[in-house]
């Protein structure tokens, strides 16, 4: 009895119908087979390529493409390497922000037009009283300062956006006077100064610190002088060489050893030479401790080593040491009268520029907050703005 064959019209599988004694399957089914193996293939190649491409191409390409774009985001041009950081309060440490501020150009000559700009530097603990009248002295002059606010690091300082003291906190310590933690203090200002490339001269005052003339007469002033304006005396008494240690040769001689106010005015090459000294600085860390106040022989010592011929030996910060004492006199309300002033300036007599002139102190301290009220009423008359 033989076997029936169903046609393949007929949707059936011929190899469930051939005969059972067939030992060879017909080459037209091999044909069929092979095929659809072969489509099954390119189907799974297909969808492969297809899922790859959407998937682990497109996300490796996301990855990279933001490195490409941050690329032509920040352009690198000169723009980018002069102006001034947005942001005061970066996360370096005080090694880093030394060895990022020490950097100086070796060509003198600047590319673009160069506005130089005066740095006030405010070393305070806390508030600052006086800011109204410091309102007052830099309106109107945007773009010839800068300012910069070092205080305890617990400070926040709550000025509103119109003030010049803005965001202007530095990155801060605690500093001590007549110790070393007080010239870092002093160190870090300046480095963070020096971060703009546009500021040229470097004020240091304190919150009690006030100008004497107005903002066109000290800009004039400072940015037309040949000198940096820090003191340097050679006192042969005992709170002059009396304070040396001999262990602090061979770098420090007792023949460099200098004396001088701790408020002064430099250049900016004067800046970056304190900014990166690491040869004088640990004989002054390690020898010069009270008795010996480090914030009065460290810089002044240092400089007249450095660069003795730039400085002019005084510094423009008129203080009151007629009362005595270990601190000078602080003023108040009742002191602020004309006649104050006039005692200020009169019978003084100094060199600038190599010659003689009566006008010696551009700023004064120390004034307490009750003075403020007074002070902005006589400023336009007595002090110029």
């Amino acid at each position: 009895m033989q076997s029936r064959v169903v046609p393949l019209e007929e949707g059936k599988d011929p190899a469930v119908s051939i005969k059972a004694s067939q030992s060879k399957p017909s080459p037209i089914r091999l044909l069929q087979l092979f095929l659809l193996f072969l489509a099954v293939c390119i189907s799974f190649s297909i969808i492969s390529m297809y899922t790859i491409k959407r998937s682990g191409v497109q996300t490796a390409g996301t990855t990279v493409k933001p490195a490409f774009k941050h690329c032509f985001d920040e352009p690198n041009t000169l723009d980018r390497w002069i102006r001034r950081p947005s942001n005061l309060l970066h996360k370096m440490s005080d090694e880093e922000l030394f060895w990022r501020a020490s950097f100086v150009p070796r060509i003198k000559k600047y590319p673009f037009k160069r506005v130089p700009k005066i740095a006030f530097m405010f070393l305070t603990k806390g508030p600052l009283p006086l800011a109204p009248l410091w309102e007052k002295f830099l309106k109107g002059h945007e773009g010839l300062y800068s300012v910069y606010i070092h205080s305890l690091p617990t400070f926040e300082a709550k000025f509103p956006p119109s003030s010049v003291f803005h965001r202007r906190q530095i990155p801060s310590q605690i500093s001590e006077w007549g110790k070393m933690s007080m010239c870092d203090a002093e160190r870090r200002l300046l480095a963070n100064a020096l971060l703009d490339i546009l500021n040229e001269r470097f004020v240091l005052v304190s919150e009690s610190c006030i100008p004497l003339f107005n903002f066109t007469f000290v800009y004039g002033y400072i940015m037309r002088s040949k000198h940096s304006f820090i003191g340097a005396f050679d006192d042969h008494g005992p709170y002059g060489r009396g304070r040396y240690n001999e262990n602090m040769a061979p770098e420090v001689n007792i023949t460099n050893w200098r004396k001088g106010s701790q408020w002064f005015e430099i250049n900016r090459k004067l800046a970056v030479n304190i900014v990166e000294d690491t040869t004088f600085y640990p004989k002054f860390e390690e020898f010069c401790k009270p008795h010996c106040y480090v914030d009065e022989h460290y810089f002044p010592t240092m400089l007249t080593v450095r660069a003795a011929p730039l400085l002019a030996n005084r510094t423009l910060t008129w203080v009151d040491w007629s009362r005595g004492g270990a601190h000078p006199a602080t003023f108040g309300r009742a002191d602020i009268k004309e006649e104050f002033f006039k005692k200020v300036h009169e019978d003084k007599h100094c060199i600038y520029n190599n010659q003689s002139t009566s006008i010696c102190f551009l700023f004064a301290r120390k004034f307490a907050p009750s003075a403020l009220e007074p002070l902005l009423h006589i400023s336009r008359s007595v002090l110029g703005f």
